[in-house]
């Protein structure tokens, strides 16, 4: 244990049994949130939300859209960015429309923090002209402005998670015989 200290023992657990962490900066609409924490759940995922949120934590679309995967999710809430920051040191990626890099390019490392803006407008230019270096990009037909967010982040944390095999995954199913 790390100083003598129990919460910095639990922050080492948690970060070596953490696949991926997922952040949403101001998220907006509950069912997104609900269904990214569905993903989350399913691939071992911790999700961190950075307020202000726009809906109640409690609010019915989003319990509805995480089904009965509440009880096993492992959700951190942050007043603001500078909040998020000062308690999570780690890499972190920035996924923005405005990025110049793939995602699918990018090396993750378990234990990886990727941020996603609200849905509304994305991530502030200031915080991505701050870390361009780990801005990443979905491609997509010039014609749209940007894709789903739960989509989003399925579609990278899939990608990190294809980088390590899927390991922890349960990647073979079975018929049930009905």
């Amino acid at each position: 244990m790390p100083d003598g200290n129990p919460f910095d023992f639990y922050v080492v657990f948690l970060y070596n049994s953490v696949m991926f962490n997922i952040v949403l900066y101001e998220p907006e609409i509950p069912q997104n949130t609900g269904n990214i924490v569905r993903t989350a759940v399913a691939t071992g995922s911790t999700v961190h939300l950075i307020k202000p949120l726009g809906f109640d934590i409690s609010d019915k679309h989003l319990k509805r859209a995480g089904l009965d995967y509440w009880k096993d999710a492992k959700i951190f809430m942050y007043e603001n960015f500078g909040d998020f920051s000062a308690k999570n040191p780690g890499r972190y990626f920035f996924a923005s429309t405005k990025a110049g890099k793939r995602y699918d390019l990018e090396e993750y490392r378990k234990g990886d923090y990727i941020i996603f803006g609200p849905e509304s407008r994305g991530l502030n230019e200031v915080l991505l002209k701050d870390n361009y270096a780990r801005a990443v990009r979905i491609p997509m037909t010039p014609d749209n402005r940007s894709l789903n967010l739960s989509n989003s982040v399925a579609v990278i944390i899939y990608e990190a998670l294809r980088q390590y095999g899927f390991d922890g995954l349960i990647d073979k199913g079975h018929l049930t015989g009905e």
